[in-house]
């Protein structure tokens, strides 16, 4: 039998994005950890600023210096400040919520993304794309449990307004990645979200202990890894092969939610995820099918 090296590749990006929920599940965690000393905003800064050491040092060793200098600052302030609403809206709502639930919630963030791109990127969305971001959002009424008090859980509606954040930010980045390296991406949003979310941070600053350094490291190292393995995911496989099993941070996040918190989600949950989940992958599986022309 012929040696396929394009199935080597697949095999390689899926294990890659596996790799990369797992460092991010691992990240956010410590981010849930630390919302119990700081307000969200100073977590915010706090995954920013321990970063940036290490994305300087990718950069030198990329030798892309040139290349941060060359891009369009409207779209990279925009996204600064996307970021700083994403990740402070998705810390104060790990204050409270399991790892499980804010992800369940937050993977409506692909079908955000599919319908936001008809009105910024002029894309046409076909029928069957829209019916499944419509059993996507009948999921997250299940996981927000609109008969209960979930739908005025303040922690559910950040995490929803944090995915619309992340969604409007990977339209940015698709426009931006027609113009500007992939490391003057990374670097000014670390840098913005840094200085921004410092600065907000700065009236009501906590101070730093010792033992905030451990935590302070691993949030540096797994968001850095997860970065690195989402990208090599993605030059390795093609996006509809990889994609589906970013939605195997649910089982991670169970599984810390199991092991550090003792928690366990309740049925609506696993129903509501599941919907989403299922809806993200037909989404995913669909667009594949597509002509170039008439994906979002």
């Amino acid at each position: 039998m012929a040696h396929d090296p394009k199935h080597d590749n697949r095999r390689r990006g899926i294990a890659m994005m596996l790799l990369a929920c797992l460092f991010f599940s691992l990240m956010d965690a410590v981010m849930k950890r630390l919302t119990a000393d700081f307000p969200a905003i100073q977590v915010t800064a706090l995954r920013s600023i321990s970063s940036l050491p290490l994305i300087l040092a990718y950069v030198h060793w990329r030798g892309a210096w040139g290349s941060l200098w060359r891009v369009r600052w409207p779209l990279h302030l925009f996204r600064m400040a996307l970021g700083v609403a994403m990740l402070t809206l998705f810390a104060f709502a790990l204050k409270s919520l399991p790892l499980t639930e804010a992800y369940a919630l937050f993977y409506i963030s692909p079908l955000a993304i599919a319908a936001l791109s008809i009105p910024f990127l002029g894309e046409r969305v076909p029928r069957a794309s829209w019916i499944a971001i419509a059993v996507g959002l009948l999921g997250v009424l299940v996981v927000l449990n609109p008969r209960g008090a979930g739908l005025v859980s303040l922690a559910g509606l950040a995490v929803l307004a944090s995915a619309l954040c992340y969604a409007c930010s990977a339209i940015t980045v698709r426009l931006l990645s027609r113009t500007d390296s992939s490391e003057s991406m990374v670097f000014w949003m670390l840098l913005g979200v840094s200085l921004v979310a410092g600065l907000m941070a700065l009236p009501g600053w906590v101070a730093l202990e010792l033992r905030h350094l451990w935590p302070l490291a691993a949030l540096a190292v797994t968001g850095f890894l997860g970065q690195l393995t989402i990208t090599e995911a993605f030059k390795l496989a093609p996006a509809a092969t990889v994609t589906p099993f970013e939605y195997s941070a649910l089982a991670w996040g169970l599984g810390l939610d199991l092991l550090v918190w003792q928690t366990v989600p309740g049925l609506r949950v696993f129903i509501g995820a599941g919907i989403i989940v299922a809806s993200g992958i037909y989404l995913a599986r669909h667009e594949a099918g597509l002509p170039e022309a008439e994906r979002p």
